[in-house]
C-alpha cells in the first residue's frame, strides 16, 4: 500500500499563482474542491509503492501533502518500527497527481533515527511524512476530505465506540470511488495515545495506507498505519496525527507547519449510523476477535503489517 506560502507580490503576479498571495501565517487561497487535482484521498506513488494522501498542510512559503512515513519504506510490510526500518531519503520524488512530482521533505522515521528516539510507542506509531507540492501545482490544491468534508481542526482523543470516518483510495478498488468512503468505530486508543485501534466496514486494504481519519464532527485525528492480526483481525491501527504534528514541530525545521482545514462542510456520519448500527459493528468485531483467538498460531511480532501496495 502504500503546504508554506510567502512569495513576493511581483513574483506571484508574474507566475499567476493566486494561492501564493496569502500572507505569512494565513491559509492559502485553495482551488475549488470540485476541480482540485491534489487533495486528501489522492493516490501517492513513491518508488512504485502506492498509498493514499491524508491531509493538506501549509506554512508561510509552501504547501504540503501528507502521506504515511512508511510509504517511502525500503523494507518489508512487517518492518513497522520507524526507529529501525529503512526509508528512502528526503528529496525523493513522489507522484501526487499534479503536473510535476512532489518532493519528500519530512519523514518521521528518518527524524526519529537521526535523533536516536527510544520510546517504543513513538517508534511504533509516529508515521507521518510531508511531500512538498511543486509551486507549479500550488493553485491546484484543496484540503477537503472527499465525501465526508472537513477536516475541522484536529483532536488528540477519540472516545471508544464512537464513530470514525475515512476515505481510502487503493488502486485495488479499480477506481470505483463508491468503495472509498469508510465508516466505523474506534475500539480503543492506546500506546500512550499514539495509536487508535479502529474497525470499519470495510477495513483498510493495501493502497489505503496513510489515509486520513476523522471523528463524527470531522476533526482530524489519525493516519492509517497498519492492518492488524491482533487483537482483532481486519481492524486497523491509526497513528495519532496530533502527536505526529507535535513531534515534527519539536524535532524538525517544520515548526510553522499547520494542518489545513477543509473548505467543504462536514457531512458527518451516514444516516445509517444509529445505535443499532454501531451495535452491529461491535458484534461483528467481537465475532472476529473470537475467531482470531481460536487461531493461536499468530506470533505477536506479526501483529502489525504496513500496507502499501507495490505495483508489479
Amino acid at each position: 500500500m502504500r503546504m508554506r506560502w510567502f512569495v513576493v507580490a511581483v513574483v506571484a503576479s508574474a507566475i499567476g499563482m493566486a494561492a501564493a498571495a496569502a500572507p505569512a501565517g494565513a491559509a492559502p487561497t485553495w482551488a475549488p474542491a470540485s476541480s482540485a487535482k491534489i487533495h486528501p484521498g489522492v493516490q501517492t506513488v513513491t518508488d512504485g509503492a502506492q498509498c493514499t494522501a491524508n491531509f493538506v498542510f501549509y506554512d508561510s512559503t509552501n504547501v504540503y501533502l501528507g502521506q504515511a512515513a512508511h510509504c517511502s519504506g525500503t523494507g518489508s510490510n512487517t518492518d513497522t518500527n520507524g526507529c529501525t526500518s529503512g526509508s528512502l531519503p528526503t528529496g525523493t520524488q513522489v507522484d501526487i497527481g499534479g503536473s510535476k512530482p512532489g518532493t519528500l521533505v519530512y519523514n518521521s522515521w528518518l527524524t526519529m533515527q537521526q535523533l536516536g528516539e527510544k520510546d517504543a510507542d513513538t517508534c511504533q506509531f509516529n508515521d507521518l511524512a510531508l511531500v512538498k507540492v511543486d509551486p507549479a501545482d500550488a493553485g491546484s490544491v484543496n484540503p477537503s476530505i472527499p465525501f465526508w468534508g472537513g477536516p475541522n481542526g484536529v483532536t488528540a482523543s477519540v472516545a471508544d465506540n464512537s464513530t470514525v470516518l475515512s476515505y481510502g483510495n487503493s488502486e485495488l478498488r479499480l477506481g470505483i470511488s463508491q468503495l472509498s468512503p469508510k465508516q466505523g468505530i474506534q475500539l480503543s486508543q492506546d500506546s500512550g495515545g499514539w495509536n487508535h485501534q479502529v474497525f470499519t466496514a470495510t477495513p483498510g486494504i493495501p493502497g489505503d495506507s496513510g489515509s486520513a481519519f476523522e471523528d463524527a464532527s470531522c476533526r482530524g485525528f489519525g493516519v492509517l498505519s497498519t492492518v492488524e492480526l491482533a487483537p482483532l483481525t481486519g481492524s486497523n491501527g491509526v497513528g495519532d496525527v496530533s502527536r505526529e504534528i507535535d513531534y515534527m514541530h519539536a524535532h524538525s525545521s517544520f515548526t510553522g507547519v499547520t494542518l489545513a482545514n477543509g473548505t467543504e462542510p462536514c457531512r458527518g456520519p451516514l444516516l445509517a449510523s444509529t445505535a443499532a448500527n454501531r451495535a452491529a459493528l461491535q458484534k461483528r468485531a467481537a465475532l472476529q476477535a473470537r475467531k482470531h483467538h481460536a487461531r493461536k498460531k499468530h506470533h505477536r511480532r506479526h501483529k502489525h503489517h504496513r500496507h502499501r501496495h507495490h505495483r508489479h
